[in-house]
C-alpha cells in the first residue's frame, strides 16, 4: 500500500489503499462519497463518471473519466471533482440547474454521471461559444447510458446550461493549497504488492527489467476489467502516465519518410487534433472508439500492446505503414507494426521491454484512406470487423494498395492476397470481385459472440464492395457514416 495525496472537491485528502483500488472504490468504500454510482464496472454505462484535472498543468482543465476502471493511485497530485462538489453555498452548477429545469432525471441512477459529463462540457466552453452541436453533444454524452430513455430532456439541459448564471466555485479557484511533492519510492526487490509511477523512461525500463511480470498500466480501460469482471488481483502495477517522454507528439523523419512519433502514453483525446488535421478517416473512427470518458483515458500504445484482434487502431496503423519502437535498459529497437503482432495476444515485445512510441508516416497528398467499423451498436462498442484501406490512383489504376482488418484473425492483419488482386488494376467490378475472393486465402475468421466466421467473411467482402462503390462514385457517399447529421 502507498499514500495518495490529491484534491477532492477542492479539499486536500490523503489516503492509503491497495494498488488495485479504483477511484470508485476509494470514493464509496473508503471515503463515504456515494453520489458516484457503479453501474457496469466496465466503463460502459457512465454512472460512475467523475472529472479530473492536473492543477500543475499549464492550462488546467477537467476531463471526464470512468471512476470504476481508473486506479485511485493515479490521483496523486490531481484534482478530483464529484457530483457532491458542484454546488456552492446552495447554488447549483449550471449543469445541475439545467437538469432540474429540463426534468433530465428520471430514476436518478445515471444522473450523477450525466451531470459530471455536462460539467466537463460546460467547463470546456466560453461565454462566447455557440450552443454545442449535435456532434459535440453526442461526443460528450455517448458514454452515459440512461435506461429510462430520458435522452431528450438531457439534451435540452445540455443546450440550456450555457445560458444559466454560474457561481464563482471551487473548480475555478487557482489558489488550491500546495501538496507535498513526494517523489515516488521504487518498490523493494522482493515487493509482492506495489503501485509505482516512474518519472522517466530510464526509470521505467529499469523497474520493468526488475519486475517483468508486473502489469503496465496507462489508461487501464482494458486491464482494469480483469479486476472488476474477473476479480483478478492486480498486485504489482507500473504506471507509465508519469513518464513525460511517453506523452509527446513530435514531427520527425524515419528512413527519409516524414511523419510523427506518437508517445505510447498519448491518449486518444490528445491525438484528435493531429488526426483531424492529417488523417480525417482515422479521426472519424475515434468518434466510435469508446466514449469520451474512454478516449480521455485510453492510449495508442496500450491499444497496440494489448494485441487484441479486435482493437480499433491497429488495422488503421497497419494500413498506414506504422512503425513501433520498443525500449529496454540495453537498447531501443524499431520494427514495422505487422512484425509486432505474432499470434493471439502474443507480440514481439520482450519481457524487459516497453512500447515507447509509434511512428505514423505522413500520407502523400495523392494517397486516400478509408476506415470502416462494423459493430452491434453505434456508440461505445467493440468491433466485429474493422477494415482500413489506403491507395492512390495513377492513370486510373490502383497503386500502393494496403488493406488491413481487425476481427478476421487472431491478430490485426493485412489482407495481402486481396491487395495483390487490386494492385495495378483498373476500377472494375471484376477486379474487386477477385479481391473479395482472395479474402478466403487471407483469413479464416473466428466465431464468437460478436459474429460468426461466415458473417465476418461476408462483412469483410462487403467492405471491399463499399470501397469499389466509393471509387466508382467519387464525391458521393455510398453509405451513411455512423455519425451522419
Amino acid at each position: 500500500m502507498a499514500n495518495i495525496e490529491f484534491f477532492l472537491n477542492g479539499n486536500p485528502r490523503q489516503c492509503h489503499v491497495a494498488p488495485d483500488t479504483s477511484i470508485l472504490t476509494l470514493l464509496r468504500e473508503h471515503l463515504g462519497i456515494t453520489g458516484t454510482k457503479e453501474g457496469c464496472a466496465s466503463g460502459d454505462c457512465g454512472a460512475c463518471t467523475v472529472a479530473i484535472a492536473d492543477p500543475d498543468a499549464p492550462t488546467p482543465a477537467y476531463i471526464s473519466i470512468n471512476a470504476c476502471i481508473t486506479p485511485a493511485h493515479q490521483l496523486q497530485g490531481k484534482s478530483l471533482m464529484t457530483v457532491e462538489g458542484l454546488e456552492l453555498n446552495g447554488q447549483l452548477h449550471p449543469a445541475q440547474a439545467a437538469m432540474v429545469e429540463c426534468h433530465g432525471s428520471q430514476c436518478g441512477f445515471c444522473t450523477p454521471g450525466v451531470v459530471m459529463s455536462l460539467f466537463t462540457l460546460h467547463e470546456s466552453r466560453t461565454e462566447t461559444s455557440e450552443p454545442p452541436t449535435s456532434e459535440q453533444l453526442e461526443a460528450a454524452l455517448s458514454g452515459n447510458l440512461c435506461r429510462c430513455t430520458g435522452y431528450r430532456p438531457i439534451r435540452d439541459a445540455a443546450l440550456q446550461m450555457q445560458s444559466l448564471a454560474q457561481p464563482s466555485a471551487l473548480w475555478h479557484e487557482a489558489s488550491l493549497p500546495v501538496l507535498s511533492a513526494q517523489p515516488p519510492v521504487a518498490p523493494d526487490d522482493n515487493a509482492e504488492c506495489f503501485f509505482y509511477q516512474p518519472a522517466s523512461l530510464e526509470d521505467l525500463t529499469h523497474v520493468r527489467a526488475r519486475y517483468p511480470d508486473a502489469r503496465l498500466i496507462a489508461g487501464g480501460t482494458d486491464l482494469w476489467l480483469e479486476a472488476t469482471q474477473q476479480l483478478t488481483p492486480l498486485n504489482q502495477l507500473i504506471d507509465i502516465t508519469g513518464v513525460k517522454a511517453l506523452s509527446v507528439i513530435e514531427t520527425a523523419q524515419l528512413e527519409g519518410q516524414e511523419g510523427w512519433w506518437i508517445g505510447a502514453g498519448v491518449t486518444y483525446s490528445q491525438l484528435e487534433p493531429l488526426l483531424n488535421a492529417h488523417f480525417p478517416a482515422f479521426a472519424h473512427l475515434l468518434h466510435r472508439l469508446g466514449s469520451r470518458q474512454i478516449r480521455n483515458r485510453g492510449t495508442l500504445g496500450g491499444n497496440i500492446a494489448n494485441a487484441s484482434p479486435i482493437g480499433d487502431t491497429p488495422p488503421v496503423l497497419l494500413a498506414l505503414g506504422a512503425v513501433v519502437e520498443l525500449a529496454s535498459i540495453d537498447q531501443t529497437r524499431q520494427l514495422s507494426l505487422e512484425d509486432f503482432f505474432l499470434d493471439y495476444k502474443r507480440t514481439a515485445l520482450a519481457a524487459s521491454e516497453v512500447v515507447s512510441r509509434v511512428f505514423i508516416p505522413r500520407l502523400d497528398e495523392h494517397v486516400k484512406c478509408h476506415v470502416w467499423k462494423l459493430s452491434k451498436r453505434r456508440e461505445d462498442d467493440i468491433s466485429a470487423v474493422l477494415g482500413a484501406f489506403t491507395y492512390r490512383l495513377e492513370n486510373e489504376r490502383l497503386r500502393d494498395v494496403r488493406i488491413a482488418f481487425g476481427g478476421m484473425a487472431a491478430i490485426p492483419k493485412r489482407a495481402l492476397k486481396a491487395e495483390q488482386a487490386l494492385e495495378g488494376q483498373l476500377i472494375t467490378a471484376d477486379g474487386f470481385r477477385q479481391a473479395q475472393a482472395a479474402l478466403s486465402k487471407d483469413f479464416s475468421p473466428m466465431d464468437d459472440v460478436r459474429g460468426s466466421a461466415r458473417y465476418r467473411q461476408q462483412a469483410a467482402a462487403n467492405l471491399i464492395e463499399r470501397l469499389y462503390l466509393t471509387l466508382s462514385s467519387p464525391g458521393q457517399e455510398v453509405m451513411l457514416h455512423a455519425y451522419a447529421h
